[in-house]
């Protein structure tokens, strides 16, 4: 048996508040999804103005970080498990809709342990990073300094 930790309402409020802001300063119209470890949505927004598919997406990404406990653009880069030679190659079939192998979709770790995912959909891949890791640095304000967030874009536990 083992104590866990679990990301709550209040938390998940300040990541996106914070990726908003992250967005509005880069000039994005975003839609941010914050999901627990399980993969189930706790919070989620979509800018006004931000396209209709960006929920969709957004939660696929963080979906997938939270399951696959990575940033979803890893997937996909040279030699990255989802590439053609890769050995996931195909792996976005096995679960469609729901997993995405693309940037924007960043593992939320606290104290070495993945505790949920933030899905940033709607800017280029540049945007949707900033955003994301905007998310991370305010959960990492929010619990203060007896807690470790991940706060950069690669994250693979």
């Amino acid at each position: 048996m083992r104590s866990v930790l679990k990301l709550e309402l209040e938390e998940a409020k300040a990541m996106i508040e914070a990726a908003k802001r992250a967005a509005a300063e880069a000039k994005a119209l975003e839609t941010i999804c914050i999901v627990d470890d399980g993969g189930y949505v706790v919070a989620m927004e979509r800018m006004n103005g931000a396209r209709i598919t960006g929920p969709e997406i957004a939660a696929a990404k963080a979906f997938t970080a939270s399951g696959h406990k990575r940033s979803t653009h890893l997937f996909n880069q040279p030699g990255g498990p989802a590439t053609t030679t890769g050995e996931a190659f195909g792996i976005h079939a096995m679960m469609p809709g729901k997993f995405a192998i693309f940037v924007g979709g960043f593992p939320i770790v606290v104290n070495g342990e993945v505790v949920g995912g933030v899905g940033v959909s709607g800017g280029n891949g540049e945007q949707d990073t900033v955003v994301g890791m905007a998310a991370l640095r305010a959960l990492q304000e929010a619990l203060g300094p007896e807690y470790e967030v991940a706060t950069q874009a690669d994250i693979k536990k």
